[in-house]
């Protein structure tokens, strides 16, 4: 049988039920797929672990001896009992097998192993029932000194109910003994330089490790593999695009006439940021750019003047936004920045998949036509049946909110358009270089004139029960004053979700559910409610607003909002970006606590956005000190949105920073961490520049060619093959 590959197929090697486990389990296929489920630590047989303090109720994985066996018939059912005491030299523990007395001629005393199961308890008897084991090879150790045995460290895998550690060690075994030689992807000076091993040796000793300096140098090689291979699959990405012959889009008399209808000054940073994408959309490939900028800190007019810059040349420009509300407000305040004489010109156009069939057919035909020379929409945009006579620009707002592959995918319905990035959510300079590496990066800081600011306060339930009626009486002297106010919740219907995790907490898988869904307690439709019987709001025009609207109803709120008719807003996170209400000047968001840091900054950007001043409040019951409420802290402490990313790294770590939409080589990340690992990051970076620019095709570099391919997601690489 022929060596096998990272590539080869697991049903090939392991066999079709077992291929099918792991698939299941952890979406595995191939080989590298399976080689790269690294063990999470490391045990050792002379390790003894102290079974007087296992966590009742919690799945675990201990090192014993067997030290007494018992087999009893059963007094009120047939068959058999057998209990088997282990012990780890401090404590004792009982396992239990019902009607399996077989067991007793290998788990004879003296035998040591590794026993897996959940904790239970049986008339004060700690105890696991059927548990999992395996038992260390007589023969083995009688082969080694007792001395060095104890020494081999044992790989504890990320394991599941139906797939426990040493099952997959026995896996991972029979694939190891039949893996020929691997690509190595680091040029040898970079291994060299760090002494590093070889691929090869990196994989086995990972898995097989017969020393604790073993596994940490293939953990430090395979870290090094997977910052170098992320970084050159980026820099690949930014030189595919930068291969491709864009259309120049000159500035001209459009751009002109809108600037001179300006009534403000643009800001220094607007106007260093536009120099930026005015010089990219003149050049010879696409232009790849984020912008990134505080809510209100105008990156839209920023996108407005690069839109204008392209339909100079006849072109259009396509804005994604990833909510109904949203684009339905870009295409008015765009319309409304454009003014009476330029939008009929440009014809800002509205494509979402809410939108009635014939009205649909007439945007869509605008569209095609090149009639609309810019698009906004939802994804449809990314339908099929949507189609552009000159799409020149790509503008994806809200970047978090989409995967890569959704940009490239709409950047395949033009020829080799460009592309502008938006988001309102700071990235720290790692996160950016390791998520947006293809891309280049611009920052808006400096704000607008005018702005009155928000001051923030964090309303404490769990210390102070009564500020929650000052929250209502608040907001009531704001609307007697003329303003408006929103109420954000964490739900549509707070009951609705508990009563269906309370169902769900049937299904096997439902714990972490029923448990967040329990802590919901106030939805839009129970703040509604209590606000029509409050006393303080007699008179006062409430409304509500969710996803789950029909769009032409959401957006007839949105539009009585704006113009003054409601004066509360009762709504979930659909209102989180692009709503522009000046004379908004109060937020209460309910359960402050079940949002993100960057979330809850993003929301309280909606108030203060005029001349009158803002206020937002965050009511929460979390206790003090807790991981919740340091949160709902962190932002009230700050209004600088890019301190405060910094702070949502340290207090929730990249894993949930990053998100799961940008997916591809993104989301490969096993060893690297990384606010831990920038510096590596940074010098990987470095690294793969300088090979790329020696060797663009990766001709002298296959082990590298095929990392990127095994790494990088195939609708990614499909997307870029269509431009």
């Amino acid at each position: 049988m022929p060596d096998l590959t990272l590539e080869s197929r697991l049903d090939g090697v392991v066999g079709g039920k077992t291929a099918s486990a792991l698939e299941k389990a952890f979406g595995m296929r191939t080989v590298g797929d399976l080689v790269s489920h690294y063990p999470r630590r490391y045990a050792r047989r002379g390790e003894l672990t102290p079974i007087s303090s296992l966590p009742l109720g919690e799945p675990v994985t201990i090192v014993a001896e067997v030290v007494r066996v018992n087999e009893r018939r059963m007094q009120n059912r047939k068959g058999t009992l057998l209990e088997v005491t282990i012990s780890d030299g401090q404590g004792t523990l009982s396992l239990t097998f019902f009607n399996q007395a077989w067991r007793s001629k290998e788990l004879s005393p003296g035998r040591r192993g590794i026993f897996a199961g959940k904790v239970g308890e049986y008339r004060g008897v700690t105890q696991l029932a059927h548990p999992d084991y395996e038992l260390f090879d007589d023969e083995d150790e009688a082969r080694q000194t007792a001395q060095a045995y104890a020494t081999v460290p044992i790989p504890i895998y990320p394991a599941t109910s139906t797939l426990a550690s040493w099952q997959l060690t026995k896996i991972v075994d029979l694939v190891l003994d039949g893996l020929g030689p691997v690509p190595d992807p680091l040029p040898d000076e970079l291994r060299e330089r760090h002494g590093l091993v070889s691929a090869r040796e990196a994989i086995e000793w990972m898995h097989r490790p017969q020393s604790e300096e073993e596994y940490e140098r293939a953990r430090a090689t395979l870290r090094m593999h997977e910052a170098f291979v992320l970084q050159a699959a980026l820099l690949q990405q930014r030189q595919f695009v930068r291969a491709l012959s864009a259309t120049s889009r000159e500035p001209g008399a459009l751009l002109e006439r809108f600037d001179a209808a300006l009534p403000f000054e643009r800001t220094p940073d607007q106007v260093s940021v536009g120099d930026q994408i005015a010089h990219d959309l003149e050049g010879d490939w696409p232009m790849n750019r984020l912008v990134q900028g505080e809510v209100g800190s105008g990156k839209t007019l920023v996108a407005l003047r690069a839109m204008l810059q392209v339909a100079q040349s006849g072109g259009q420009s396509a804005l994604i936004a990833p909510t109904e509300v949203l684009a339905g407000q870009h295409v008015r305040s765009i319309a409304r920045m454009l003014g009476p004489r330029l939008a009929p010109e440009l014809m800002p156009t509205l494509l979402t998949g809410q939108l009635p069939a014939a009205e649909r057919r007439k945007a869509a035909l605008r569209a095609a036509s090149g009639q609309a020379r810019i698009v906004i929409g939802t994804h449809a945009l990314l339908s099929d049946t949507t189609t552009f006579a000159d799409l020149g620009l790509v503008v994806v707002d809200e970047q978090h909110r989409f995967g890569v592959e959704q940009r490239e995918a709409l950047r395949a319905k033009g020829s080799a358009p460009h592309a502008l990035v938006l988001t309102a959510t700071p990235i720290p300079r790692t996160v950016a270089m390791t998520v947006f590496g293809d891309l280049d990066v611009s920052t808006i800081r400096t704000m607008p004139q005018g702005r009155a600011g928000i001051e923030t306060f964090v309303a404490p339930l769990a210390e102070r029960p009564a500020w929650f009626g000052r929250v209502w009486e608040r907001i009531a002297e704001e609307v007697a004053k003329g303003r408006q106010a929103f109420v954000v919740c964490a739900a549509i219907d707070a009951e609705a979700l508990a009563k269906n995790a309370k169902a769900d907490a049937e299904q096997p898988d439902a714990g972490v559910l029923e448990g967040e869904s329990e802590k919901t307690r106030w939805g839009v439709v129970q703040v509604a409610d209590l606000l029509s019987r409050h006393p303080a709001f007699e008179g006062i025009r409430v409304e509500i607003l969710h996803g789950r609207m029909p769009s032409d109803e959401k957006d007839a709120v949105m539009q009585a909002f704006a113009r003054g008719d409601i004066d509360v807003l009762v709504a979930t996170t659909v209102v989180e970006v692009g709503v522009d209400v000046p004379n908004a000047s109060t937020m209460a968001i309910l359960e402050a606590d079940r949002f993100g840091v960057s979330q809850l900054h993003q929301l309280r950007g909606r108030v203060g956005r005029g001349g009158v001043p803002g206020l937002c409040l965050l009511v929460t019951e979390a206790p003090p000190g807790s991981p919740a409420r340091q949160r709902v802290e962190a932002v009230a402490a700050t209004l600088d949105g890019f301190e405060l990313a910094e702070v949502d790294l340290d207090l929730r770590g990249e894993g949930d920073v990053l998100g799961d939409a940008q997916s591809g080589a993104r989301s490969s990340l096993r060893l690297l961490r990384v606010v831990k690992d920038a510096d590596l990051i940074a010098e990987a970076r470095v690294a793969a520049e300088k090979v790329l620019a020696d060797d663009p095709a990766l001709v002298r570099h296959p082990g590298l060619e095929s990392a990127i391919e095994r790494r990088v997601g195939l609708a990614e690489r499909a997307a870029l093959a269509r431009n």
